[in-house]
């Protein structure tokens, strides 16, 4: 099974509703914003009352893991930084972004979220490369290369798009709105 990086883990099994929720609220206050919290539980009906409160409240439900009786839940938490403004001046549609695919094109799409959301859902040969640790791999990249950056909502890719931009990568373009928009074809933990 593939193992994912939580920065938290909760452990809730054996409880039923609604203290897995009560739980989960009190954890994510504690996280700082953008990290992983992996919610453990054994309540089947938690698996939609996690997505539904996630939904709810902002934080993002990446997916759930079953193995054996327990429900392996991921949310990310949000940040106030995902409704900052955007600065980087290329910018692509998502629709943009999946007619360039289908022509196959020559270029790079560069996933910047955390890796827990990328193994959940994303673009077919999309490179990960969480924005945290975009700096010390830039030698994975290269510079002369077409590159589109994707996050979830276009916030995070627009700081990697400047960062790479500044680090002198002269063809970045950030796709907008990103992965919680994209409807074309995905690579998925859950199909």
């Amino acid at each position: 099974m593939t193992s994912l990086k939580a920065d938290l883990v909760l452990d809730a099994k054996g409880l039923a509703c609604p203290m897995p929720i009560v739980k989960t609220k009190k954890a994510i206050n504690g996280l700082e914003s953008g990290k992983v919290l992996e919610i453990l539980a054994t309540d089947k009906g938690s698996k939609a009352d996690i997505k539904a409160w996630a939904g709810s409240s902002g934080h993002q439900y990446l997916g759930t893991i079953e193995e054996g009786d327990v429900l392996k839940h991921y949310l990310r938490k949000s940040s106030n930084e995902e409704t900052a403004e955007r600065k980087h001046p290329n910018i692509i549609s998502n629709a943009e972004l999946e007619k360039k695919l289908k022509l196959n094109e020559n270029i790079v799409v560069l996933d910047v979220r955390e890796a827990a959301e990328y193994v959940f859902n994303h673009i077919p040969n999309a490179i990960s490369i969480p924005l945290g640790e975009l700096e010390d791999r830039l030698n994975e990249l290269k510079k002369e290369e077409q590159i589109y950056v994707v996050c979830r909502k276009g916030n995070r890719s627009d700081f990697a798009a400047q960062k790479l931009t500044e680090k002198g990568f002269n063809n970045v373009t950030n796709v907008v709105p990103g992965m919680s928009g994209w409807t074309g074809k995905t690579n998925s933990l859950n199909h």
